[in-house]
């Protein structure tokens, strides 16, 4: 039967030409390279090296067996590596990409999700908008995340939809509130807006320039603010409306704006949700398990996209 030994010593006497540096190379006696190469050779019914001199040389068959044998030890290494890789994992830190209202959707549900399945880990969920991320992912300080991917540019990145949400139309004055919101009257709307910083690239300013368009007016922001909890806070004290993401209008209304409501935009209007990493990446174990809970995480909260 082949064993592993025999094969590594198989593989440095091939490769040294000699049994004595092979066993020079490996650490063993000189001898015990000799017995596990006749031990190949009597599993494999053929002779693998012919003696010449104080060396040997290589036969047919040798030449032959050579690739098989370094595609175990290749192997071998590689579980080795996944194993090790692992248990770093579960000891180590965790870093992850999210959109910058993940908070709303996934953010502490996500971190449950990954400690009750290793206590011992170290948890960071990364980001304040997804072009910031993507450039992070672009720079290898990220391996993977999830994003708003509607003005993340695909160069160098694969990106694969896995849900998407909805844009709503949020009021305080429910006439406001009794049609769908065509293009024509959004852009007559008075409007707070969260993102304010990243608003040349916020992918729902994205979305509402595109439907704008025919009507060749921007969307009129009467109030720029950072987060859409206070745009929403607003929203519920009468001074503006807004346009935010369906499932942040469910969560965030109730509380923060309880005489306020949503209605559609018309045509309806969407943030697309996307898992990106760097094209070519071979994703860590950490990587592809916070994947996998992300993505089951947001399609419970938003329509599920069929990759």
């Amino acid at each position: 039967m082949l064993s592993v030994h025999q094969l590594t010593c198989f593989l440095a006497t091939y490769e040294h030409g000699s049994l004595t540096r092979a066993a020079e190379h490996l650490g063993y006696a000189q001898p015990s390279v000799s017995e596990q190469i006749r031990a190949l050779e009597k599993t494999l019914g053929v002779d693998l090296f012919r003696r010449v001199g104080r060396g040997v040389v290589p036969t047919t068959v040798a030449d032959t067996l050579r690739p098989y044998a370094e595609q175990v030890l290749a192997s071998l290494d590689e579980a080795r590596d996944a194993v090790a890789r692992v248990k770093s994992f579960e000891t180590g830190t965790i870093r992850f990409g999210m959109f910058g209202i993940a908070r709303l959707y996934a953010g502490a549900g996500l971190i449950a999700d990954v400690l009750d399945r290793y206590p011992g880990v170290r948890v960071e969920l990364v980001g304040q908008n997804s072009t910031q991320v993507a450039e992070d992912l672009r720079r290898g300080h990220l391996e993977a995340a999830m994003l708003a991917v509607d003005t993340v540019e695909s160069e160098g990145l694969t990106i694969t939809p896995v849900a998407r949400e909805e844009l709503v139309f949020i009021s305080a004055d429910p006439a406001r509130l009794e049609t769908p919101v065509s293009a024509h009257r959004l852009s007559l709307a008075s409007l707070a807006m969260p993102e304010t910083t990243y608003r040349a690239t916020d992918s729902t300013r994205q979305t509402l320039r595109r439907m704008l368009h025919a009507t060749g007016r921007n969307p009129t922001t009467r109030i720029e603010v950072e987060d859409i909890e206070t745009a929403v806070e607003l929203v519920g004290l009468g001074y503006a409306d807004s346009v935010i993401p369906r499932g942040a209008a469910d969560q965030l209304l109730p509380r923060l704006a309880p005489d306020a409501g949503f209605v559609s935009l018309r045509p309806r209007q969407f943030d697309t949700f996307a898992i990106v990493h760097r094209t070519g990446a071979v994703l860590s174990p950490a990587a592809r398990l916070m994947i996998d809970l992300a993505t089951t995480r947001i399609r419970q909260v938003a329509e599920p996209v069929e990759v």
